[in-house]
């Protein structure tokens, strides 16, 4: 099982990025992917959820109205779009999978697999 995350940089204030995952070594399509942050100093937190079909989606209250998680099965990839980016939001933002719902106060054993992360910047 392996889970990449790649798109993180750094942005000003209001800039937007886009992540993505790509997923091997398991049925992807049959998973629900989770998006997590870990900020320095602080717990892993959740982010943003898409189930294993795509058509539901739940977002943390940091991350509604400006994320948008989103998934392509044939791809084998989710990602997650980050408008308006606050300086709130960086950190270090992991993709994970699981079979179902995981509650967002969980840690990361919660999950099957957890990418390596790929690091958000918001500076002016």
């Amino acid at each position: 099982v392996l889970l990449v995350e790649s798109g993180g940089g750094s942005v000003q204030p209001g800039g937007s990025l886009t992540l993505s995952c790509v997923a091997s070594g398991f049925a992807f399509g049959s998973y629900w992917m989770y998006w997590l942050r870990q900020a320095p100093g602080k717990e892993l937190e959740w982010v943003a959820v898409i189930n294993s079909a795509g058509m539901s989606t739940w977002y943390a209250d940091s991350a509604e109205g400006r994320f948008t998680v989103s998934r392509d099965n044939a791809k084998n990839t989710v990602y997650l779009q980050m408008n308006a980016l606050k300086p709130e939001d960086p950190g270090v933002y992991y993709c994970a999978s699981a079979r179902g719902p995981v509650p967002p106060s969980s840690t990361a054993d919660a999950y099957e697999a957890m990418g390596q992360g790929t690091q958000v910047t918001v500076a002016s």
